[in-house]
């Protein structure tokens, strides 16, 4: 399975798309690793700081669970959901690169999926900062997910209405 992936990933990387592909998803995982890194060198756990009063605060949280708190302390099985999402994804590029409205959300549903997974298995939970006080805290990776994953519902839901 290890060598299929490889050969997916070396065959995407050969073409101008796959290494845009890569190249987003890398910069996504670049801007999620140097912000939590930042965050934990430089804020104790709980510490709020706030750059719009009441509105928006960094806050550093350590995330046992999914969004909104869901699957608080279910690390394996979390784990397993962002192996299977960068599995699935990376079996699909062929796919991915054939449909050039694509490959933007799905490279972000990549590289945001990387980047938390690289927290559940060297942290055991996940670094989150972005604090607007009325929602929970998330972090880069979370919101590449979240603007990855909405964009392709959008897009496969004008897709269906054609």
């Amino acid at each position: 399975m290890a060598n299929t992936l490889l050969v997916k990933i070396g065959r995407a990387c050969s073409s101008a798309l796959g290494r845009h592909f890569f190249l987003i998803a890398l910069m996504v995982l670049f801007l999620d690793r140097i912000t939590k890194v930042l965050v934990e060198r430089n804020m104790f756990l709980s510490q709020t700081i706030p750059l719009i009063r009441t509105v928006f605060h960094f806050t550093f949280v350590q995330n046992t669970g999914a969004g909104f708190g869901l699957l608080r302390g279910q690390q394996s099985l979390l784990i397993l959901v962002s192996l299977a999402v960068v599995v699935i994804i990376i079996y699909s590029l062929p796919a991915i690169l054939k449909d050039k409205k694509t490959l933007l959300p799905f490279a972000l549903l990549f590289g945001g999926a990387v980047g938390n997974l690289i927290d559940r298995v060297y942290f055991g939970y996940v670094i989150d900062f972005i604090d607007f006080r009325i929602w929970p805290v998330f972090n880069v990776a979370d919101t590449a997910i979240t603007i990855g994953a909405l964009w392709l519902v959008v897009h496969y839901w004008r897709e269906d209405r054609r």
